[in-house]
């Protein structure tokens, strides 16, 4: 969540001026692993959620309908966080129907939960989400120049690539993010009760993913279309080589840092994420802050961005407040039912 508002507050607020220094080139970088860290950790959420259903007794084909209901839930979502983007910024349309991470996490969960319902073991399923990461990742460049998508209606050809205003992230190969994080999700699941070992060699194998994919980047690219820091293969598996590390890391943060416990800062921003992501974008981008647009040096910006991210905190608390606050007027209203007497309750025709 932090690396997110970093991304969009720096891209937002930054002046044309300050965007050729290093500095804010290299924290660019850094901001563009936040919608791959949010499409992986929903990969792992994905799988952990249906392992802890199936945990429970819920048939198989109960835990595949449940999971593909919350990918229809995201999509529904998406476009329900571009309406209110249209009705406070405008845009029309055009807006409306424009490809957001949402859009292709919704796509991409659905995908994950046919590829789960398909495989009845856990060995089939990963080779099976091994499979879809590889085939999104490496057919990326190729579809990105395919003539046999320009047929396709702007709206749905969006989803398979970039088409200037009408997308910010595509099907190939953001996808493969969301599939790598599902394998991993498998990974911790198989190993529930060692903890420690599991997450050792995952360090070890996001270190290998990261030094073969670096190491591919200087052979002769395979496709002549490929861009490096947008379609090209190796970036998106020394990424995904990253992310699958910080697993660990995270594992090891928990342990180590004082205070690291359910109520500090940093878990209840990764709790609430949807709706830092849904309030603060339209936030940065929209007219609520168009006298910032392109203004603020980098250091004014990285500034703006710590008590901008401060103010986030504020209102998820409040948030979080209130909903406690029905919690227990609901948990309050149920207790005086239950405990009144039967000829004062409604009567059941």
């Amino acid at each position: 969540m932090l690396i997110m508002i970093e991304a969009h507050t720096l891209d937002s607020w930054t002046r044309l001026a300050d965007r050729e220094r290093a500095s804010y080139k290299w924290a660019i970088v850094l901001g563009g692993f936040g919608a791959p860290i949010f499409l992986f950790l929903a990969g792992v959420a994905l799988v952990l959620a249906a392992n802890a259903r199936r945990r429970r007794g819920l048939s198989e084909s109960e835990v595949s309908r449940r999971a593909e209901q919350r990918a229809w839930q995201v999509f529904g979502l998406a476009f329900l966080f571009r309406l209110q983007s249209v009705v406070i910024s405008g845009g029309g349309l055009r807006a409306l129907l424009k490809v957001d991470i949402l859009n292709i996490m919704g796509v991409s969960m659905l995908g994950a939960a046919w590829l789960w319902r398909l495989g009845r073991r856990s060995s089939i399923r990963a080779v099976l989400l091994v499979s879809a990461t590889l085939l999104v990742a490496l057919l990326a460049p190729p579809i990105r120049s395919a003539s046999w998508l320009d047929g396709l209606p702007d709206a749905v050809e969006a989803y398979i690539r970039p088409l200037p205003g009408r997308t910010t992230f595509t099907f190939f190969p953001w996808a493969g993010f969301l599939f790598g994080g599902a394998v991993t999700g498998l990974w911790i699941e198989r190993q529930r009760g060692r903890e420690g070992l599991s997450n050792g060699i995952l360090l070890l194998v996001g270190i290998i993913v990261v030094t073969t994919a670096y190491g591919a980047s200087f052979l002769p690219p395979i496709y002549a279309v490929s861009s490096f820091w947008t379609s090209s293969p190796t970036f998106f598996f020394i990424r995904l080589g990253i992310i699958t590390s910080l697993v660990p890391l995270a594992y090891l943060w928990s342990r180590i840092v004082p205070g690291e416990t359910a109520t500090s800062p940093i878990r209840v921003m990764g709790v609430e994420s949807l709706f830092v992501y849904w309030i603060h974008v339209e936030m940065v981008y929209g007219v609520l802050s168009t006298p910032l647009h392109r203004r603020l040096t980098f250091e004014a910006a990285l500034a703006a961005m710590a008590a901008f991210t401060c103010f986030l905190y504020v209102l998820v608390k409040l948030k979080q407040r209130w909903s406690w606050r029905r919690a227990a007027e609901k948990s309050t209203q149920f207790t005086s039912y239950r405990a009144s007497p039967a000829s004062n309750r409604p009567q059941s025709g």
